[in-house]
């Protein structure tokens, strides 16, 4: 049996990532590296750019695997969090380009659409519908800073609006969000 088939708990996972198990990391890659690309290839329109970013995502996790508390969230979660910034710090970088950082989401859902693999595109089934729920002020702020990048200042001047409307605006679409959730 290949290691990388083995199936784990997230519990037991976490267990055996914390003991610094290579069998177990090999399973965290194939059961989480569709997903995390997914999120990355929203943010990094170039596939080899966000294929780049994913392999250092993958030695932060690793790296900083002592870091992981569970009490403050499921495993996932801090490791999105982990590849959305990775994809962030990368668009904000100076080889970037502003021109790559102001493409439309609408552009860069196909890459993960395209995918093949089932997981992926399970993963992104249930968040496009939270999304899509949201008003369109609220939806596009939500692109502009959670999947292309920008700062909530950026966002302001991008849209003519004032700081403070946008950061409002921001916490009521996660508000609202949370409780589509739930």
């Amino acid at each position: 049996m290949s290691y990388t088939s083995l199936k784990y708990s997230e519990e037991e996972l976490v267990e055996l990532l914390q003991s610094r198990s290579r069998k177990a990391f090999d399973a965290l890659y194939t059961n989480y590296s569709d997903a995390l690309f997914g999120v990355i290839s929203r943010v990094i329109t170039d596939e080899e750019l966000a294929q780049d970013i994913l392999q250092e995502v993958f030695v932060k996790i690793w790296d900083r695997f002592d870091s992981y508390d569970a009490s403050k969230g499921r495993l996932f979660t801090w490791m999105l969090n982990i590849a959305r910034n990775a994809s962030i710090d990368a668009t904000r970088s100076k080889q970037f380009g502003k021109d790559r950082k102001t493409n439309s989401i609408e552009n860069s859902v196909d890459i993960a659409w395209n995918d093949n693999s089932e997981q992926s595109k399970t993963d992104f089934i249930g968040v496009q519908k939270f999304l899509d729920q949201l008003r369109p002020e609220y939806r596009q702020l939500i692109d502009m800073i959670y999947f292309e990048g920008y700062t909530h200042a950026e966002a302001a001047e991008e849209l003519e609006l004032p700081l403070g409307t946008v950061k409002t605006r921001v916490r009521s679409a996660i508000i609202e969000l949370r409780n589509n959730l739930n």
